[in-house]
């Protein structure tokens, strides 16, 4: 595994635990379907004028179908995730969240990569400190247990769009364009998701607001979705240049991110078990980067 492998897979952790925390924020005064596709409005603009600067509409292919599957599974993830996010605390949705990075290891594993011995430790350390760092939470009241059983949803979608993604280009440019047309697919399903929704008496906004709680949200919206982009397209470089079985479980280091974030901005305290599951998840990613 390259050096440059960790680097990238180390800043999709960084950029999703980002863009998870500030999603989570957003949806406790707007609707998570709306911020959904808010957000990922904002980033088919983005990426529109990048394929567009680029030329990359060159690279059109049959391996724009992944792009197309992760599009349809991205937004019922990333619902089903800010729900729970809402419902919280986010030390049962996080960590738990980092679980569907079970489907790209184990499509790799099937694949036949083969990781050495120090580096199969190191997939196992940082797993568990992965989980414990947000201070798994599983008893409590019902509200708890379905933050948990969505939370297993997204995880699931997580890991899919991870395996998705990394097969929908083989170059940058190319990259550019799966990711345009995966963000164009989440917004056509989310955007249906949200018209059904209101048609059936939801809401699109926070009742007794109007659109102007979405452009005062705007630049958070952004950062939402930009951000999460970015992160898809670093994790595609990462599986692109060392094994997926790694890359995946070092880009799912982002529950650690969300946890200092809660704890720098919202004073949420780290318990114990959160420490020391930070420092399993180093030690599994120094093992990971040296094997």
């Amino acid at each position: 595994m390259t050096g440059l492998t960790a680097l990238f897979a180390l800043a999709t952790s960084l950029l999703w635990g980002l863009a998870d925390f500030g999603g989570g924020l957003l949806t406790r005064r707007i609707p998570a379907l709306t911020v959904v596709v808010a957000s990922q409005c904002v980033a088919v603009v983005v990426l529109g004028a990048v394929v567009v600067s680029t030329g990359a509409w060159s690279e059109w292919g049959p391996q724009l179908w992944f792009a197309v599957g992760a599009g349809l599974v991205g937004p019922v993830a990333m619902l089903a995730f800010y729900k729970a996010l809402a419902l919280g605390p986010m030390g049962v949705v996080s960590p738990l969240g980092s679980l569907g990075v079970a489907v790209p290891v184990g499509l790799g594993l099937m694949l036949g990569e083969r990781p050495g011995l120090g580096q199969f430790a190191g997939i196992a350390v940082a797993v568990v400190g992965i989980v414990l760092a947000g201070g798994p939470e599983l008893r409590g009241a019902p509200v708890q247990r379905q933050a948990v059983l969505l939370t297993l949803l997204a995880a699931f979608g997580f890991g899919a769009v991870m395996a998705f993604i990394a097969e929908a280009s083989s170059s940058v440019t190319g990259l550019f364009l799966a990711l345009f047309v995966q963000r164009v697919t989440n917004v056509l399903a989310g955007g249906t998701a949200l018209y059904v929704s209101v048609r059936r008496g939801g809401a699109a906004l926070p009742e007794g607001h109007g659109m102007g709680v979405i452009w005062s949200a705007l630049p958070a919206l952004a950062f939402v979705g930009l951000a999460d982009v970015a992160a898809n397209g670093t994790y595609a470089m990462a599986a692109q240049r060392g094994p997926v079985t790694v890359a995946a479980v070092l880009a799912s280091l982002y529950p650690i991110v969300t946890a200092l974030a809660a704890r720098g901005l919202l004073k949420e305290r780290l318990r114990g078990v959160q420490a020391a599951g930070a420092g399993l998840a180093l030690v599994g990613t120094v093992l990971l980067a040296t094997g």
